[in-house]
């Protein structure tokens, strides 16, 4: 029997949330002994090689980036390279499921941002849906709640950054190739990281952390391209839903590997984050506007 293209690319959707989510998991199980700066810095030097096979595979490299897009290129590059500390600090610090949940309210935050300051429109419907996915995401954060911390407020922190590295892509021509921009970033993060972990005493990388960074390179690898798999069969509409299945690989490997299982109040709050991020994007798709997974691969 045929697989159509929409099913293809819900698979590979699901494919891409999981390879994430596991390389989240890799990387929380080395953040108590391995500085966190040490392990960008090493595993965006074994990602790089890999996704520098890649771009070349798929010719990026005989694209250019348009002169036009280079500050927009430079603005999303920093904002992944913050996004990425913050986000791994908070990962060491809180549930799999919980940082994972947070993460899930960032089409709510890109669509009112892409209202204010893109200019896109803004109906009544879409403001609701934003206004209790936010109302979700402070049941998970619960501030002022016994067990509130700053590296909550560290996950929201990324969430901004990674909002202005869509904001900025959003802002790139089509002339230039998406998978030039990764790789681009790819570098520019192991190279920040690589001079940042110079003021850091490195930890020595016994067998079990080399074989770790090994697998966190190799999922996050995977993610880079399913996810670019993704924009080259099925609708956007039909597939972007899917994205929220790395909610549930975050309880899932949460719970086997960490023992995590969050608290009731936490689950409601990623239950109304995840409604409100479908909805937004179905909305998108019925008013014909653009959603971030047109234009390319997370990196974190």
């Amino acid at each position: 029997m045929a697989i159509s293209d929409n099913l293809k690319g819900a698979l590979l959707m699901m494919a891409s949330m999981a390879a994430f989510t596991i390389n989240d998991m890799f990387m929380k199980m080395m953040t108590g002994q391995v500085p966190v700066v040490q392990l960008i810095f090493l595993r965006g030097a074994l990602t790089t090689t890999a996704v520098s096979l890649l771009a070349w595979r798929m010719g990026a490299f005989s694209g250019r980036i348009a002169p036009r897009d280079r500050v927009f290129v430079a603005l999303r590059t920093g904002a992944e390279i913050c996004a990425t500390y913050f986000f791994l600090t908070a990962l060491s610090h809180m549930p799999l499921a919980n940082i994972t949940a947070i993460l899930q309210a960032l089409p709510l935050v890109l669509a009112l941002a892409a209202a204010l300051f893109l200019g896109e429109g803004f109906g009544w419907k879409r403001l609701v849906a934003i206004v209790i996915g936010f109302i979700g995401v402070m049941l998970i954060v619960r501030p002022g709640a016994e067990g509130f911390t700053i590296y909550s407020i560290y996950g929201l922190i990324a969430v901004c950054f990674v909002t202005v590295r869509d904001l900025s892509t959003r802002r790139l021509s089509r002339e230039t190739p998406s998978m030039l921009v990764t790789w681009v970033t790819t570098v520019a993060i192991t190279l920040v990281y690589g001079v940042v972990s110079t003021g850091v005493d490195w930890a020595p990388i016994s067998g079990r952390e080399a074989l770790l960074l090994t697998l966190t390179s190799g999922s996050i690898f995977c993610g880079y391209l399913f996810s670019i798999m993704v924009m080259r069969v099925g609708e956007i509409s039909f597939t972007a839903p899917f994205r929220y299945t790395g909610l549930l690989w975050a309880l899932a490997l949460g719970w086997f590997a960490f023992g995590e299982w969050p608290a009731p109040l936490t689950l409601l709050g990623a239950g109304i984050v995840t409604a409100s991020g479908v909805f937004t994007i179905y909305r998108e798709a019925r008013t014909g506007r653009r959603t971030p997974l047109q234009y390319g691969p997370r990196i974190r």
